[in-house]
Order: C-alpha cells, then structure tokens, then sequence
C-alpha cells in the first residue's frame, strides 16, 4: 500500500528488494526514491542506515535533483561489514511551505499578520523537537521576532530565515505526516570486494627448465614463490593460480590443443583428477602442501591475496567417475558425454550433472571450498560459473558467506547478460565482463555507463587484458602501444583489474589468423620466461604497470567505480573520463584523456564538464600527468595530442590535486 507521502522506486534495489544491494566498506553511493504528495505543500526525505547491530546512524537529508522531477537523493557511506538495511523517510515540511507562502505574500502585504502568527506557532512546534545545545534558542528568538508587532514586517520575517534557525530546523525538522519505507537490504563486505589489481600465473611455468634434448621439467610451488616478488614489485595485491590439482591423462589434449599428447606433454590443468586425487590433491609435480603454505605465507608476507581457480569439472580420471558416477552426463550408449561449447570440444573434461544428486554435490563443493579456505585460500576466480545451475551457487556461496564473509568469489562468466547479472545478484563478489572486446570510443562509453550507473549496486567489474584463453584482436593487431592502451582503460575504469603473465612481454602471437587462442598456449604446455632479461629490455611493460598500480594506490577516486563520468571530445578516437572520491577541497579527482587508436596520432579538444569535476564553469587550475611527472594548466576546454609511440604518449592520467600515498592496501 502507498504510504500517505508516497514513497516509490527506491534505489539501488535488487530483484525488488528480495536481494541485498552491495557497497564495500567506506564506499560512498547513492540512495534514491520518488516523493511528492498531492497539492502544493512541501516535502522533504532522509536515508536512515541501519547497521548489522541493528543501530541507526545518522539521518543522511536527500535533496531533489532537479526542481519538478519529485527524484530526491542523497550519498551514504557504510562504515563496517555486515548486513545493513535502508529505509527512506518521506514528510510533509511544513515549515517549508510556510516559508514559501510567506515568501509570496508578506511582500504583497497580504495577510500578513496571520501569516506571521502561523509563521510563530509552527517555529514554536518546531523548537520542542531542536536539543538547547543544537539550537533551541535561536529558534524561540524567531518566534518572539514573528510576534513583535513593533518590528516591520519584513524585519519579523528574516528572523525566521535567519542561517542559524534554518540551520538547527535542518538538523531537527518538524515532519507531519511522515511516511517510512520498507527496509531495503545492503551488504557491506570488505575493500577488496571492490578493489585490486590481480596478476595470473601459471606454477608450472615459473622455474619451469629445458634440457639439451627439449624435455621441459614443470617449475613447482616453491619456484613460483620466486616469482612473487617481481610480482609484487609491480603492485598487484592478487596473485591467481589456475588448478593446482592433479591432471588426468585420458584424452590428455597436446600442445596448442591437440587431440594427441605425448609422454612428456602436461595437459590443461583445468581437466582436474586422476589416480593422485581430485580436487583436494596437489599435482606432484608442483609439490606438498608444504609447499603450497609457503607459496600462500610469501604472498601474504608481500602483502598479496592467493587467488585459486575452482573448477567443477573432471578429467576421466577424476576419483568421483568412479566413486559418484551419478555424478555424469551419460549417452545412450552408457558413456559419459565430454565437454563442448561448439565448434569446441574438450574430450579431456567431464561437466557435473547436477540434478541427479543436487544435495550430495553442494555439500562436496562446501567441503572442498572449505578445505583450501583452511590451506589460507580466501579468494576464489569461479571457472564457467554460468555451465552451473543458478540455484547451486546461491545454496553455496549462501552457506559460505554465512560463515565466512570475508571469502571472495569471481565469476568468469563470458556469457549472456542475463546470467551474468543474475549470478552477481546471488552472491558472486565480481564478475569477468565483455570488456576484453569493447574497444571503440562509444562502445565503452556505453558499456561503462550500464557498469557504473545501472548495475554498480550488484555487479562489480573486474577487467582483466587478456586470459590464458583470450587474445583479443585488438592486442594482435595494435602492437605495444595497444598493450599501453589497454593497461590504461582497464586499471583506470575499473577498481578491478588483471593481466596474465605475459601481457608485459606483450605476447600477441595467435593460433591461427581469426583465432583468440594464444599459439603455443601455456594452458597445454610449460612456457617458462626469462623474466630477468625481459625486465632489461627496452619492451618490457612492467615500468608501465607498476606507474598504474601506484597511481591506483595513491588515488582513492580509482577505486571507485559508481564515480566514472565521460566528458566530451571532439573526435572519435580519444575518450576522456574521470572519477572523483570525497567533496569539496578535499576531494581527490583523476582525469585519464586517451587515444584509442594505436596506429596514430591524434589532435582533440576535451571539454570538460566542471561541475562535474567540482569546479567553476570558467575556472583554471593546475594539473598533474601520474604518468610522466608533467604538470599543465587546464581550464574547461583543452588542447590534447596523443599518439601511438612515447612521443607523444597514447594517454594522460591527469591529477587534479596533489595525491599522497595511502598507507597500506585494502583487505
């Protein structure tokens, strides 16, 4: 039922309110709603939050955007995890509506001692609500003023208006009429929900050697260790692992996919299982378990996050094809069918059936969540979440979260929008997106505009450059410099970010002309690098990467993401945004300008919208490019030349203030 001051389309609200919006701890959104009544009088609203102890906090007042619309907002900020609720309150203000009758009337000398008299009881009403320490006693003074037939009238009336008495009536309004809402629920989870720059790597490949006949030995968990400094260095906070797990040897797949291996080719470790266990086993080759703590204590020493993949998928030789063969898929002729996602086949991996023991399957995948969640895994990358049933991973991510909310789930869902939003809904913490394949001026402006408006409150981004499956065309084609201006869109966009190893050699060679497959794909075969010599040379876009990750660390507006704004240019081939964190003198704001185009240059005029930015239409100011250490002076309209080499450079990432590090990283 429509309460008496209606309060409609409250904002954000997930499926109706039956699911909770997301915020990360600290992060500052949005809430808005339709208010109005009938007639003429005024109406004002607050957001009251709720926090996971059941307290209130202070009444945040919504503001109408615009005059006549009746869309009333205001910005919150949750400031611990938990569970959280939201209501909107809806009043009839009647102090407003005496103020603007009073407004008309008094100056036309119309009823003007009546409406002084109305003017006085209502401020009289209104000061038992105003504590004396908030300002009780400039509004009583008002009223005495407004009945003070010696003072002229308009004397009476600016006493009302007077900034101390509008001040205290703010803070403690008079509501008549007031009208609450339905509690709306939030879940507030910690920064790294929304915030980090992750780095994917392949164990096997890292210390990985080659002997004078060609026979390659895998690296182990204790030689990726290694590695994790030079990872680190470059200021990733999330190192992922693919499946660390035994590998199967039934229709093993060779390199570049084969249907044939030979004795030494190692396989894909997503075909998980094989006489050495399933999904609970390490790969002898990587190592003990041992190993793996040491591999997960480097990691937190450096102050990175261990990411895992979780996989719910079998090689033939999986333990569970023979322990749950109820488990399978099975063809008529009593076979259990293989993967496929045509025109392509994975005769190495057995999908789940997971109507046949929906119960039995969900408390296996706990159990095996929860035994890595004990080996110090707190963040899980979700292989093909969108081949599982939706149901499946609310009961799942459901009873973990219950438990233990501070573990993480990333859906690599490449898939439909309608299940990738709907699995964002049911609990995964971030989502791959299409990304990877927007590359044109409108195309991301359009994408990150659904992103940062339309689905900010249940679907957080992570984009990631590329994947062990995907080389995009656009990085086979653009040479380094598209490699720069990808690195730039994604760690600028997006709170979340990732690049898979490789991506700072630039490595672009595919399959086959069309394909997106890397040629000699690391996911069939060792593909150990000489990370030292690449760090020497003169290509390496690990300098670039690390200018990135610090600038994200320095600035909190890029880890934000409901912030983003897209500001004009004058051609097609370069894009200007910016994200903005906190108000006024102390808001901290980033301008990234950059060509799209990696075979040329470009001359354009970025026009700026400056309320937007929290500046003067005609106001000048100083800024800073994070990149290269320049300084300019811009004002609203801005002469930029971006090219495709170092000189000029394809991007700016343009401060508006000076930035200071921000002591450690998120949890």
């Amino acid at each position: 039922m429509i309460g008496r001051i209606p309060v409609l389309d409250i904002r954000p609200q997930i499926d109706c309110g039956r699911r909770p919006a997301k915020a990360v701890v600290g992060e500052t959104f949005a809430v808005s709603a339709s208010v109005f009544r009938e007639g003429h009088d005024a109406v004002a609203a607050n957001v009251v939050l709720r926090n996971p102890a059941g307290r209130c906090g202070p009444w945040t007042p919504m503001h109408e955007h615009r005059p006549g619309t009746d869309r009333w907002s205001a910005e919150v900020a949750p400031d611990v995890e938990g569970r959280w609720t939201y209501t909107v309150e809806a009043w009839s203000d009647p102090v407003t509506t005496w103020h603007r009758n009073a407004a008309v009337k008094i100056p036309a000398g119309i009823d003007t001692e009546t409406v002084l008299a109305e003017g006085a009881a209502l401020l009289e009403r209104a000061a038992g609500d105003v504590p004396k320490s908030e300002g009780r006693e400039p509004v009583l003074g008002a009223v005495d003023t407004l009945r003070d037939t010696a003072l002229p009238a308009a004397t009476r009336l600016a006493a009302a208006l007077a900034p101390d008495v509008t001040a205290a009536l703010g803070r403690h309004p008079l509501r008549e009429l007031l009208t609450v809402s339905r509690p709306m629920p939030l879940v507030v989870e910690r920064r790294r929900a929304l915030y980090g720059s992750w780095y994917e790597l392949f164990p096997r490949s890292e210390g990985a050697t080659t002997a004078p006949d060609g026979t390659k030995t895998s690296g182990t968990l204790r030689t990726a260790a290694e590695r994790l400094p030079a990872v680190a260095a470059m200021g990733f906070d999330v190192v992922y692992l693919p499946p660390v797990h035994p590998i199967g040897t039934s229709f093993r797949k060779g390199p570049n996919n084969t249907l044939t291996a030979g004795p030494h080719d190692v396989g894909s470790p997503w075909a998980i299982g094989s006489p050495d266990g399933g999904h609970d086993a390490l790969h002898p080759d990587l190592g003990t378990f041992e190993d793996f703590d040491h591999f997960v204590r480097t990691a937190r020493d450096l102050r990175m996050e261990v990411a895992l993949d979780f996989a719910l998928q079998c090689s033939p030789d999986h333990p569970w094809v023979t322990r749950h063969p109820e488990w399978f898929h099975h063809r008529a002729d009593g076979s259990i069918a293989h993967a496929e996602n045509p025109p392509k086949k994975y005769q190495d991996i057995y999908p789940i059936a997971f109507d046949t023991d929906f119960r039995g399957l969900v408390r296996e995948t706990e159990r095996l969540l929860r035994f890595w969640m004990a080996k110090g895994v707190r963040i899980f990358r979700v292989d093909n979440p969108h081949t599982k049933p939706v149901l499946f991973w609310e009961k799942v991510l459901g009873d973990i979260s219950r438990t233990d909310p501070d573990v993480l789930f990333l859906a690599e869902a490449f898939t439909r929008p309608a299940m990738l939003h709907t699995l964002a809904q049911i609990g995964f913490h971030q989502s791959y997106t299409y990304f990877t394949w927007r590359n044109t001026k409108q195309e991301l402006a359009d994408y990150l505009t659904e992103l940062s408006r339309d689905s900010a409150a249940h679907l957080r981004p992570n984009f990631f450059v590329n994947t062990p499956d995907i080389l995009p065309g656009y990085l086979q084609s653009g040479g380094r410099t598209a490699f720069e201006i990808r690195a730039v869109l994604a760690a600028t966009l997006s709170p979340s970010w990732g690049v898979y190893a490789g991506y700072e050699l630039c490595e672009a060679t595919p399959a086959e002309p069309g394909s997106e497959e890397y040629l000699d794909s690391e996911k069939y075969e060792l593909r150990p690098r000489d990370w030292a010599a690449a760090a020497r040379g003169p290509h390496s876009l690990a300098p670039l990467l690390t200018t990135l990750n610090r600038i994200r660390r320095r600035h909190p507006a890029l880890q934000q993401l409901r912030s983003l704004h897209f500001h004009h240019v004058d051609h097609d081939s370069v894009l200007a945004f910016s994200k903005r964190e906190g108000h006024g003198s102390a808001a901290d704001t980033v301008l990234t300008v950059i060509n799209l185009d990696p075979h040329h240059t470009h001359e354009a005029t970025v026009s700026l919208d400056m309320p937007e930015l929290g500046l003067g239409r005609h106001e000048s100011f100083p800024v800073r490019d994070e990149l290269t250490g320049d300084t300019y002076h811009w004002g609203r309209d801005n002469y930029v030349r971006l090219g495709p080499g170092r000189s000029p450079a394809p991007a700016h990432v343009l401060s508006l203030r000076p930035s200071s590090p921000i002591g450690g990283s998120p949890n």
